[in-house]
């Protein structure tokens, strides 16, 4: 099975719609044979969801992540594993043992003071924006 973890400097990344970069493993039999980092080009929470379904990934691990997200990410039918932060590879490696403990609820909260709380959509703070595939639409 393929898990993909966003990724920053060997850590889990905190939030989905604004990673640069992913690790993707391959894990099997309780194991994590082997591990490639790959760069996402910017591309926005529906896109990267396409991204990683490209690549046949089947579990995502990640810090925050907004309700777009999860709705692309569960109609590509990929497994979500949300409110994890430290080693990415630690959490694959737990993930593989069965101890990865993650936060199902977990949502991406990266506004700032004075902008209003997207609520529906992961925006990153920047809703009236064009901006990582939020559209500025509200």
């Amino acid at each position: 099975m393929k898990v993909a973890v966003t990724y920053e400097n060997g850590n889990v990344f905190g939030h989905f719609g604004h990673t640069e970069q992913f690790k993707i493993y391959e894990v099997e039999n309780g194991e994590v044979l082997s591990g490639e980092v790959v760069d996402t080009f910017g591309s926005g929470h529906g896109a990267l969801a396409q991204f990683l379904s490209d690549r046949d990934v089947n579990a995502l691990i990640c810090g925050g992540i907004g309700m777009g997200a999860r709705i692309a990410l569960e109609q590509a039918g990929i497994f979500l594993m949300p409110g994890v932060s430290g080693s990415a590879d630690e959490a694959v490696k737990s993930f593989a043992e069965g101890n990865l403990v993650f936060n199902p609820d977990a949502k991406c909260n990266h506004h700032h003071e004075g902008e209003h709380d997207c609520g529906s959509h992961d925006c990153g703070g920047h809703c009236g924006e064009d901006k990582h595939g939020c559209g500025g639409n509200h």
